[in-house]
């Protein structure tokens, strides 16, 4: 196994984790070969030093505070993560309405006073990622 590679890529795993499509992406440029690259993020991956699944959880929980899930699932699916690490991920999150509504309180914390200040706080949440049933709660007022 080349070495060098495989040291390389422990660099890079010592600062945060990735995902395996995004270890790839940095590395390619290092291989000789698309074999000896694979190898290596094989080996990684048997090791327990490269997971998909932990690098989702991650994220999640560190981003799950400001987006919705509709945001966290396009973020990872854009790194590359499988669906089924996604999924089991998002439970992480914890409950979408509720991180809605800290969001909305932090930014607006007033009721929308007129229609076109409504429009502007759904655009808002909505950019953000969180769904329109969590939008409509929260700006409902409803407590869970």
């Amino acid at each position: 196994m080349p070495e060098g590679l495989r040291l390389q890529a422990l660099k890079i795993l010592s600062r945060r984790d990735y995902s395996r499509a995004e270890l790839r992406a940095k590395l390619a440029p290092k291989a000789e070969s698309e074999e000896q690259l694979e190898q290596v993020l094989d080996t990684l991956q048997a090791e327990h030093l490269l997971s998909d699944q932990r690098y989702a959880r991650q994220r999640v929980t560190a981003r799950a505070g400001r987006y919705g899930n509709a945001r966290l699932k396009q973020e990872l699916k854009a790194q590359g993560v499988g669906d089924e690490d996604i999924a089991a991920a998002m439970v992480e999150g914890g409950d979408e309405t509720e991180r809605c509504r800290s969001v909305w309180r932090k930014k607006f914390g007033t009721a929308p006073a007129s229609a076109e200040e409504r429009a502007k706080q759904m655009r808002f949440l909505q950019y953000r990622g969180f769904s329109t049933e969590a939008i409509r709660r929260v700006l409902r007022g409803e407590e869970e």
